[in-house]
């Protein structure tokens, strides 16, 4: 079994060129720039994505929605207020789900031991139909469909810890019990959905977890959602393969979230994602970046991530000044009621 931690990074990611936009280009360079100047780059195996085909996003999207994200991208434009393209969007996009495909296929084929795509466009809001929330494709839930197709996998876990809702990965799967979705989301916030009592339909009924969180929740509301309500969960579950929805916006400096997560929280909550791929998966874990807008705080959190991969020590330094946390205590007493986890574990 490989040992090998991979990183999923091509400057393709960077031609989506959104110019001022929240969501820009420097959220990769920062990142790249930081993993090189901590020495993280050279312990990492360097996966070059390559396209994904039509038929892949046919897996979670409509042909009236590729042509219009294709169709919009060649001259730039925007496909809602929140998303914009440029010529080389389409083809950026493309790559974003071939590179969370590529990584997958090397963790799933004993290649990589886990690996992290650093991809953008992100996904996770891409619904069948429509671009939203600077997203154009789904990475993850293609990804996800993917591997249920083509590869020797039944039971998927999808972890979203993005300050917003997965609407689209949670739609993507609402009636189908081989993929539990997970998600800690602020609440309420955009896009709106996420609700606790969203438990998904027919045979996919309590295979969508929701956590929604009230503004201001930090490393131990955080922590105590993912012991008290992922562990279990997974545990009964039984994932085969774990994919994670990795947004950096719940950090206390990001400009868009309310939450207040610090770069050894994103590492605390890894380490409890490692120890479930270990415990089910033999280890096998692929992150694909989502959102997250404060350069620094998304370099620093995402190389402390990359440090639980490569099992080395927590090195982070943040100057971080707590605010009171809200209660979540009743929160998670009705979702454990509604999952069937019993009481405080």
């Amino acid at each position: 079994m490989s040992t090998k931690v991979g990183l999923v990074y091509d400057p393709i990611y960077l031609e989506h060129d959104t110019g001022g936009h929240v969501e820009n280009s420097q959220r990769l360079t920062s990142i790249i720039s930081y993993l090189g100047e901590r020495g993280i780059l050279n312990e990492l195996s360097l996966v070059k994505p390559e396209l994904c085909s039509e038929d892949d996003l046919l897996l979670c999207h409509c042909e009236d929605h590729i042509r219009r994200v294709k169709s919009t991208a060649a001259f730039g434009g925007w496909l809602d207020p929140d998303t914009i393209t440029s010529p080389r969007s389409y083809e950026a996009a493309t790559y974003a789900v071939g590179g969370v495909i590529g990584g997958m296929r090397s963790v799933m084929e004993e290649e990589l031991a886990s690996a992290f795509a650093l991809v953008r466009p992100p996904g996770h809001h891409a619904t069948r139909t429509r671009a939203m929330g600077f997203c154009l494709f789904n990475n993850v839930a293609i990804a996800a469909r993917y591997a249920l197709n083509n590869l020797a996998v039944s039971r998927i876990l999808i972890c979203d810890f993005d300050v917003h809702h997965g609407n689209s990965t949670a739609e993507a799967f609402y009636s189908d019990p081989r993929v539990l979705y997970f998600s800690t989301h602020q609440y309420p916030f955009y896009p709106g959905t996420g609700s606790m009592e969203d438990i998904g339909v027919g045979e996919g009924k309590g295979a969508t977890v929701n956590v929604p969180l009230p503004s201001g929740c930090g490393d131990e509301e955080y922590i105590r959602v993912f012991e008290e309500i992922l562990v279990p969960i997974t545990r009964r579950f039984k994932p085969q393969l774990i994919l994670v929805s990795a947004g950096f916006d719940p950090h206390f400096a990001d400009p868009i979230g309310g939450m207040q997560v610090s770069v050894k929280g994103f590492s605390q909550m890894t380490s409890i994602l490692k120890q479930l791929a270990g415990e089910f998966c033999e280890g096998r874990m692929v992150f694909s970046l989502e959102g997250g807008y404060d350069l620094g705080a998304i370099s620093h959190s995402v190389k402390a991530i990359f440090d639980v991969l490569l099992n080395r020590e927590f090195s982070e330094e943040e100057d971080f000044h707590p605010r009171a946390s809200p209660g979540i205590g009743p929160q998670l007493e009705r979702i454990k009621q509604i999952h069937h986890l019993g009481g405080s574990l």
